[in-house]
């Protein structure tokens, strides 16, 4: 589900994510795993610590603190999939997209226990 917000929401001309999350929501660290393991540089916010943050989720997803609430400048989106949310910025902010790093350049990881590294 996605929405435009308005209002003192928008961020003018910022482009930029944030990941407003709740600490021990599945569906933030369900988010969160692809979001890091890309690169996509992102600011989180916890809304328990933050009543603005709670209050700017609110204003997006009907009055109620649904998370994870993503937004890449001005659009919000309420409980994106990864997929949405890489949509979002390829539509609204490309630029994140450059400032990643390519996959072959992260160190890959070790699938501890079944693979050591040498």
């Amino acid at each position: 589900m996605s929405t435009e917000s308005t209002g003192a929401a928008d961020l003018g001309e910022t482009t930029a994510i944030e990941f407003y999350f709740r600490p021990g929501c599945p569906f933030c660290s369900a988010l969160r795993r692809p979001l890091r393991r890309n690169g996509l540089p992102a600011r989180e916010i916890n809304i328990w610590d933050d009543p603005a943050a709670a209050a700017r989720v609110r204003s997006v997803a009907n009055g109620n603190e649904t998370v994870p609430t993503v937004f890449i400048g001005k659009h919000a989106l309420v409980n994106p999939s990864y997929r949405e949310l890489d949509a979002a910025v390829r539509k609204y902010a490309p630029e994140l997209l450059e400032q990643t790093e390519p996959a072959e350049s992260r160190p890959k990881r070790a699938l501890w226990p079944f693979r050591r590294r040498s």
